[in-house]
């Protein structure tokens, strides 16, 4: 079965929209400096050679179904929406002190080595978390000046930049929610629902969506819908993630077994069993959470904890709701049938992935 991220060839094309675009920025960087080729071969391998493509799929299918004719440019602009993926992955892995990242050394893990292996001066811990942040910044940079030259026409390019600025703005606030959620301590069900919001589901699915209607000019209407549509489809694409964290298979995700639960996150999953644990399993989950050097029979004794808290059952239970009402609103919205049915796949490929 095709992957609807391939419909309409857009996978590759994303891909050759994204190399073409990299190509002319290495030729910039090694014009500054040669040392500066590192820096674009770092990016071009975490860009190019990985990723489910999701978001610009969302964006591309929400033009679509607003009645917008394929174009290359708008393939182009789309593909802008992986740039600012590749800088919140980096920045997470940093803030969250990730080893991996789809199996690979995360970005500060990488340029870290790099400093060991050169035996360089100072700290290579330092060297390395200073690369991850400056290339986390230049991927949003560069997002921007991909919408900018992707070939839009002025009048679709002003329509779609102010969603493009306001996505951008939400999930950076959501990412520092999530990390002061994990500095406080805080395990409400509140906090944690709007911390998936803003940190993923609204750049995930929601926005993406909102800014192919704006490129293509869509009324109200269809902006409504997508709304509707997206929010709680991205909210379920979170608790997935959330879930996967947890109890994925690292030979799926790419990530070590429980990477969630040693990096402290509140997630909807972990504050559902708070609510749910008696006071000594709730201590103990508490104590545990974010401890570094734990174990992978530590590991399995917090998975325990929150399965038979029911904390588990609850959030494919809630992921199941939030499919109900997004799948209704994509039923109600007023698009093309193409893509009504193309972003119906994509939401089952949200939410069923294992990886």
């Amino acid at each position: 079965m095709t992957s609807p991220t391939e419909v309409a060839g857009l996978r590759p094309r994303v891909g050759k929209a994204l190399a073409a675009f990299l190509a002319g920025r290495r030729a910039r960087l090694t014009g500054i400096d040669p040392a500066l080729a590192e820096m674009s071969d770092a990016l071009e391998a975490f860009v190019l050679g990985g990723g489910k493509r999701l978001r610009p799929a969302f964006a591309y299918w929400g033009y679509r179904g607003a009645g917008g004719a394929d174009t290359d440019p708008v393939v182009a602009a789309v593909a802008a929406l992986e740039l600012v993926q590749a800088s919140a992955l980096i920045h997470d892995d940093l803030m969250d002190r990730s080893d991996t990242r789809r199996g690979e050394p995360s970005m500060h893990r990488r340029f870290e080595r790099r400093h060991t292996a050169a035996r360089w001066r100072g700290s290579p811990a330092s060297f390395g978390d200073a690369a991850a942040v400056l290339l986390g910044d230049l991927a949003l940079v560069w997002s921007d000046e991909l919408l900018h030259v992707s070939g839009l026409a002025p009048a679709e390019l002003t329509r779609a930049r102010p969603v493009f600025d306001e996505m951008r703005t939400e999930v950076t606030v959501g990412q520092y929610l999530d990390v002061l959620t994990q500095a406080t301590g805080d395990t409400s069900l509140e906090r944690a629902g709007k911390v998936a919001r803003f940190k993923s589901a609204k750049y995930t699915v929601e926005r993406p969506l909102l800014l192919g209607a704006a490129i293509a000019g869509a009324p109200a209407a269809v902006h409504e819908a997508y709304t509707a549509f997206g929010l709680p489809l991205g909210e379920a694409f979170q608790l997935r993630d959330d879930v996967l964290g947890v109890f994925g298979d690292p030979s799926q995700t790419g990530k070590p077994a429980g990477d969630d639960l040693r990096e402290g996150k509140r997630t909807y999953l972990v504050a559902a069993a708070f609510g749910a644990l008696g006071d000594g399993q709730r201590d103990e989950l508490d104590k545990a959470l974010g401890d570094q050097s734990l174990t992978d029979d530590g590991v399995e004794r917090l998975r325990s904890l929150i399965r038979d808290s029911g904390a588990l059952a609850a959030t494919e239970q809630r992921i199941d709701e939030l499919m109900t009402a997004s799948l209704a609103a994509l039923a109600a919205a007023p698009i093309d049938e193409e893509a009504r049915t193309v972003l119906g796949a994509l939401a089952d490929a949200a939410t069923r992935r294992t990886g």
